[in-house]
């Protein structure tokens, strides 16, 4: 692999260099970032662990790698002056683990679906003894009166779930049976 340092610049206020470069790497893979760093500093006459690639791109359809590099005085520099996710990709820093992830599931998980629903399930919650009050529907005959916006929003509410009307004409379905049975 060749390294070319197209451009370089110093910049004193914040104590590092910053350098543009080009690497080439015929018939072998894109080099990784260690490689890079490593290259950077032996071209750069420093060490390894003051090098900092800030970003790098390879070239679609030929073997060049084009990227962009700091390198400070000091790693204490580097370490002040970069961004966090920037010295975790470079390893210089290791990256932080939440602690609140771990103690965060206190819902159950929501149970997989079946393909097909089973038999309907009895209802515990309700009393024996007291009949299941029924919904009075309004005569069919009547026409519906042009509903106002407060009066769209309420509606949906008092309408029965798609759920409580499947029950219903299940329960339907399983009592007409027994009638017919019997001659």
């Amino acid at each position: 692999m060749e390294l070319e340092v197209v451009q370089r610049k110093e910049n004193p206020l914040l104590k590092r260099t910053e350098v543009s470069f080009k690497a080439i790497h015929k018939a072998e893979p894109t080099p990784t970032r260690d490689a890079l760093r490593a290259f950077l500093a032996k071209e750069l006459k420093a060490t390894k662990d003051i090098v900092v690639i800030d970003s790098q791109a390879s070239t679609f359809g030929r073997y060049e790698t084009v990227g962009y590099a700091k390198v400070y005085k000091t790693k204490e520099q580097a370490l002040i002056v970069e961004r966090k996710h920037i010295l975790v990709r470079n390893k210089l820093i290791e990256p932080e683990v939440k602690k609140d992830a771990a103690p965060k599931p206190e819902k159950p998980a929501p149970a997989p679906r079946a393909a097909k629903p089973a038999a309907p399930k009895p209802e515990a919650s309700k009393p024996e003894g007291k009949p299941e009050p029924k919904a009075e529907k309004p005569p069919a005959k009547e026409e519906p009166k042009p509903a106002s916006k407060e009066e769209k929003k309420a509606a949906p509410k008092e309408e029965k779930k798609p759920a409580e009307k499947k029950e219903e004409k299940k329960d339907e379905k399983k009592a007409e049976p027994k009638k017919k049975g019997g001659k």
